[in-house]
């Protein structure tokens, strides 16, 4: 069965304040989360699948607005077009436009309150335009095959 929740990726410093934001997302049946420990594992997972959201850390292994310039510098991702929310102890100048230059869509000041992550997370994906869809490729049944499930070949002139 399809689902059409949206993935949330986390990539956060702390492991404790990872596992409290994912079970917080979670609790939304609109979001499917995914954490992760390094940038390698969220990187080779996006590779593979859609991601939506990405929450990321400033005070991480890597900083966000390098986490976020690095992915959408990437051409293999899967969906490029997912959203960034970044948590930073404090917001200068400074930051602001490095984010802005990595296309962090909005920053969150810690510490808050996980719920408010959720609503932010909600609040981003509405603003996201509806994900691209593949084109199927057109199904060609040979002249031997009856399909079960879908349309039957028309058959021939008798």
């Amino acid at each position: 069965m399809a689902s059409n929740a949206a993935v949330v990726a986390i990539l956060v410093s702390n492991p404790a304040l990872s596992a409290l934001l994912a079970a917080t997302l979670a609790s939304s049946p609109a979001l499917r989360i995914r954490p992760f420990e390094s940038q390698l594992a969220l990187t080779t997972y996006m590779r593979l699948a859609p991601v939506d959201v990405l929450v990321c850390d400033f005070d991480g292994e890597t900083p966000a607005d390098q986490l976020a310039r690095d992915l959408r510098a990437d051409g293999k991702l899967e969906r490029p077009s997912f959203r960034v929310i970044a948590l930073a102890a404090r917001i200068d100048a400074a930051l602001k436009t490095a984010s802005v230059q990595a296309g962090i869509d909005e920053i969150i000041v810690k510490p808050m309150s996980p719920r408010y992550l959720l609503e932010r997370v909600l609040s981003q994906l509405s603003r996201r335009p509806p994900p691209p869809r593949r084109p199927s490729p057109a199904l060609q049944w040979p002249a031997n095959v009856i399909p079960l499930f879908g349309q039957a070949p028309q058959p021939q002139g008798h």
